[in-house]
């Protein structure tokens, strides 16, 4: 399964994945994080960890384990530097 390298959206479906600058699909970026060809919003790692944790009663929802804001939070600020949008960043907007 691929993860979104943005937010870390899991990606299956066609639909689930940004576009390119010329349309075809890109296989790094969700369709909620990037569209023809750059990223749909400027953010630090920060504020897309809190733009997440909005959809946490929904991925709740879906999970076998509910997690608690405070542990949602935990991983994603361990998971979110290993993704290649947040990679080496500290703090600037990407």
């Amino acid at each position: 399964m691929r993860f979104c390298q943005s937010c870390g959206m899991p990606m299956e479906e066609k639909n689930d994945f940004g576009t390119n600058q010329d349309g075809t699909l890109n296989e790094e970026y969700c369709q909620f994080c990037f569209e023809d060809g750059d990223f749909c919003e400027m953010m630090t790692m920060e504020e897309m960890i809190e733009h997440c944790l909005e959809y946490l009663d929904e991925f709740n929802e879906d999970a076998e384990m509910r997690m608690s804001e405070s542990e949602a939070r935990l991983k994603m600020t361990e998971f979110f530097p290993t993704l290649k949008r947040w990679r080496g960043v500290s703090g600037e907007l990407n």
